[in-house]
């Protein structure tokens, strides 16, 4: 008897083509009309070497379904040599950070079918937004390149490229309900986990191949170290499908749509994080190290809270450096998050291809957390003012309700963001000989960023008043809402591309030439006051006649708009030679490109527009050149690989920005060299046994010391900062019968807590155990299974996801604990 797993995974082998793993429709259909004629590639386990010239690796279901029920995807892709991900809770939904290369999660492409996933702003990822692992075909890790049509504007350390499951042919359903906890002292938080899922598969609804899923999700628990947060999550999924003839061609439509109410996971410092090694604190320290930062449970006093009264002529204060509410778990990341993701594909004739793929998304969330609003005028020379000014937010209007100006209430300021993002990749494939084939694509992206501030009540026990302040902000003695960031803006990218593929030597050699043409396009309109080269704004609330604050202020940078636009053009060619039937060796050169975020930009506004106020894009020369193995029952593949790194972007921290209170700034790093190697081997000794072992070596190399306003830091010769020098770990399975046992295991390396190199983060260890039961087989398909997951089977302590840092010692989560989950999984 076998489970729905596998079963799952042969259905999908056998319907879809072994390769179809890259972004786009137009990008999988290139890559395997070639890809497969030649070396043949199989899927051992569930896990697949494309014989592409780029480094690629794919997990497919047979993978992805082992893992916990509801786990992030970017955990699961922590398996492909390269990638470093540390998950902020064991159960996926809390976030988390990665890097792939020794490269941060902003300077990876994530798409799904297609969509890029990364904010449009500073590109970041969130991980608690992802997709339900249930929905998915597969993903694949593009290790250090991208397709050649990716809408992406910054991909230097490669892309993770995840595909929908394409709807059933018949009609089935996939029910899935989860329970878990941390099984480990934790006398401070309810971190029972519990999610359901339900999937329907409609079938084939006319007969003609029109075909359609829909699925639904809830997610909630207690954040492990957090004695308060919980995490509340739903999520929608759906993809209709309809087949056009038989040679391939349909057109799909697919949706997401998630509800997410999180609080913060934590942090804390790294210097108090490394104590630990130190003996300063114990494994059950790391429930409690939280317990002092602020009451809990707590109470505002009622004349510091909004409306909430107080004593006419008394100064009443909320200081929110120690006050009800200042605890991180008091703080939220809610957002609303969507898209819908069309992918079509026609044959216009013999040899000649077309596809089109619209994408939209929109995202509503924020962050932030407590801060004391004024009841006072800002004044300027004699001049009131409302607004936000010197990171205090002035209202000239009694807020409690006592009857005077004099306190300072209690509320949020949580940064808004709400994105409009539209996409088009569009492809023209023609097959030149049968041998060779090219194409040319037009990539379309417009993302309308807007980035707001208002600010929300805090409730009598520290939480926040509403999730979204933007819905109902807390407004001035005008009516107009204070706000301690306005700015809009528009990221656009329009980018032409074109690659051909040509098989030579009876097929053993396969060559490939592509350009990328992007033509970038940032537009910013900041209503706020630049206050310093830091970043730091003051906002004025509308309506005001500001000239004495202008007078008085001569060197802030007024409200004012500004465009910037960068180009380049960036070739990649490579090969693949199969020198014997079962081997072959590859080799690619990329060139890449990294467009600076939004808030480098908005930075430089504080400086007149010059070519010295416009930061420069990052760019990069990446090679690649390894050897794969594939035969019967065995796939492997090892690359050695060379990047350098022209112009890369830091945080430092500057200790006399922001009136004496320091601030992080941005520098140019310059040059940095990053090289290592990455292999993995896939093997079946038998039918019901699986070992998977895969491993990393990554170095990197700062070339230049940095010059500060204070003077010259030591970085030449020095390692990057957050990002391990090693990895290297395995997963076995067994099966007996209608039991399967799996486990993995993966050592992480050290990694360097700032690039002056002053202290490193230890190395750890993490074990998971999987274990599942087919309890019954329906007559008509599908099973009843039970499916145990345990992460982190020794408790190890370990520090969390850090992104590093230029000469600080910042902020870290902490290693997830030991955690136990429980599956009941009906399926088809």
């Amino acid at each position: 008897m076998k489970t729905m797993l596998l079963r799952s995974a042969a259905l999908i082998a056998v319907a879809i083509p072994a390769t179809a793993h890259a972004q786009s429709t137009g990008s999988v259909d290139f890559e395997d009309e070639i890809v497969v004629t030649g070396f043949r590639v199989d899927n051992v386990g569930g896990v697949e070497i494309p014989d592409t010239p780029k480094a690629k690796q794919v997990l497919e279901q047979e993978v992805i379904r082992r893992q916990r029920p509801g786990q992030a995807i970017n955990d699961i892709v922590n398996l492909v040599p390269g990638v470093s991900f540390q998950n902020n809770d064991p159960w996926g939904a809390s976030g988390g950070g990665f890097t792939i290369r020794g490269f941060g999660a902003d300077r990876v492409s994530q798409t799904i079918d297609g969509l890029p996933l990364n904010d449009s702003g500073n590109y970041a990822l969130y991980t608690s937004q992802m997709v339900d692992t249930e929905v998915l075909e597969s993903v694949n890790v593009n290790l250090g390149t991208t397709d050649v049509d990716s809408p992406t504007a910054s991909a230097s350390g490669g892309t993770i490229n995840i595909r929908t499951r394409e709807p059933g042919d018949d009609m089935a359903i996939m029910a899935t309900m989860t329970y878990g906890d941390v099984l480990a002292k934790n006398d401070y938080s309810d971190s029972l986990y519990t999610r359901g899922f339900f999937m329907l598969d409609t079938g084939d609804i006319t007969g003609s191949g029109l075909k359609a899923f829909g699925s639904v999700s809830y997610t909630t628990y207690g954040v492990p170290y957090n004695p308060y947060g919980k995490i509340n999550k739903t999520q929608v999924n759906g993809r209709i499908f309809q087949d056009l003839g038989d040679n391939g061609d349909f057109i799909s439509v697919a949706g997401m749509f998630n509800w997410g109410r999180n609080n913060f996971a934590g942090s804390e410092s790294l210097g108090t994080l490394l104590g630990y090694y130190d003996g300063d604190f114990t494994k059950a320290d790391r429930f409690n190290v939280y317990e002092g930062s602020g009451a809990y449970p707590c109470a505002v006093p009622e004349g510091q809270l909004y409306q909430g009264g107080g004593i006419a002529g008394t100064s009443e204060r909320y200081d929110d450096r120690n006050g009800c509410g200042a605890a991180f778990y008091r703080r939220y990341n809610p957002s609303d998050t969507g898209n819908i993701r069309g992918s079509s594909r026609f044959t216009l004739a013999d040899g000649l291809v077309f596809t089109f793929d619209p994408s939209y998304q929109y995202v509503k969330a924020n962050g932030g957390g407590p801060d004391d609003l004024r009841e006072a005028f800002f004044t300027v020379n004699g001049t009131p003012y409302t607004g936000a000014f010197n990171g205090g937010y002035y209202f000239g209007r009694d807020l409690n309700g006592d009857g005077d100006l004099l306190d300072r209430i209690a509320g949020n300021d949580p940064s808004q963001t709400r994105t409009n993002r539209y996409g088009v990749v569009a492809n023209l494939i023609y097959d030149l000989a049968p041998e060779h084939r090219v194409r040319l694509a037009y990539t379309w992206d417009r993302a309308r960023h807007r980035q707001t501030g208002e600010l929300g009540a805090m409730l009598g026990n520290g939480n926040p008043g509403d999730y979204f302040p933007i819905d109902d902000p807390i407004t001035d003695v005008n009516g107009i809402a204070v706000q301690k960031r306005d700015r809009l803006s528009y990221a656009i990218l329009h980018q032409v591309s074109g690659e051909y593929r040509g098989r030579f030597l009876e097929d053993r050699l396969t060559t490939v030439l592509g350009l990328r043409a992007p033509f970038f396009k940032r537009e910013l309109n900041q209503n706020c006051y630049t206050t310093s080269i830091n970043g730091f704004v003051d906002c004025p609330t509308s309506g005001q006649d500001l000239t004495a604050y202008e007078a008085a202020n001569p060197d802030y940078a007024v409200p004012q708009s500004r465009s910037y636009k960068y180009d380049k053009l960036l070739p990649n060619l490579g090969f693949t030679f199969e020198f014997v039937d079962s081997a072959s060796i590859f080799g690619n050169y990329a060139k890449g490109l990294s467009v600076p975020g939004t808030d480098p930009l908005y930075d430089s506004l504080y400086l007149p527009d010059s070519d010295f106020a416009r930061p420069v894009p990052e760019t990069t020369d990446s090679f690649d050149l390894g050897l794969r193995f594939q035969q019967g029952k065995i796939t492997a593949q090892i690359a050695g690989w060379y990047t350098r790194y022209n112009n890369r972007l830091a945080t430092a921290f500057d200790p006399n920005a922001n009136n004496g209170e320091g601030a992080y700034v941005y520098r140019n790093l310059g040059r940095v060299d990053k090289y290592g190697i990455d292999g993995s081997i896939a093997f079946r000794p038998t039918n019901n046994t699986l070992l998977y072992v895969f491993g990393s070596l990554n170095e990197s190399e700062i070339k230049e010391d940095i010059v500060t306003d204070d003077g010259v830091l030591p970085t030449g010769g020095n390692s990057e900062s957050g990002a391990p020098n090693y990895s290297y770990g395995a997963r076995g399975q067994v099966a007996f019968g209608d039991f399967e046992l799996g486990a993995q295991v993966k050592r992480t390396g050290k990694r360097w807590i700032n690039d002056l190199n002053e202290a490193r983060a230890p190395a750890y260890t993490l074990v998971d155990l999987d274990a599942r039961y087919t309890i019954a087989q329906f007559p008509t398909g599908g099973d009843v299974a039970v499916q145990v997951n345990v992460s982190n089977l020794f408790d190890e302590y370990y520090i969390g996801y850090f992104g590093g840092s230029l000469d600080e010692f910042g902020f870290a989560q902490i290693g997830s604990p030991r955690a136990a989950s429980i599956s009941l999984i009906i399926g088809y």
